[in-house]
C-alpha cells in the first residue's frame, strides 16, 4: 500500500511540475512577444481612420415618433 501511495505522490508531482513549467514558459513567450509586437509597431505604425459621427437632433426624432405613436392610437378608436 506504501508502495502505491509513493508512486500516486510521485506522479502528482511530477504533473504538477509539468503544468507549473508549461504556465512559467507560456508567461515568459507571452512577455517576449508582447515586446516584440510593440517595436513592431513603432516601426510599422497602423493607420487610423477618422470616424465621422453626424450628430442628430434626438428630441426631433422622440417627437416625431411620440407623433406617430399618439395618430395611430387616434386612428384605432375611431
Amino acid at each position: 500500500m506504501n508502495e502505491m501511495l509513493a508512486n500516486g505522490l510521485v506522479l502528482l508531482g511530477m504533473g504538477m511540475g509539468f503544468v507549473l513549467a508549461f504556465l512559467t514558459i507560456l508567461i515568459f513567450s507571452m512577455r517576449i512577444m508582447s515586446k516584440i509586437v510593440g517595436y513592431l509597431n513603432k516601426i510599422f505604425p497602423e493607420a487610423v481612420e477618422e470616424v465621422k459621427s453626424t450628430v442628430k437632433k434626438t428630441a426631433a426624432n422622440v417627437d416625431e415618433a411620440i407623433a406617430v405613436a399618439i395618430a395611430a392610437i387616434m386612428a384605432k378608436r375611431s
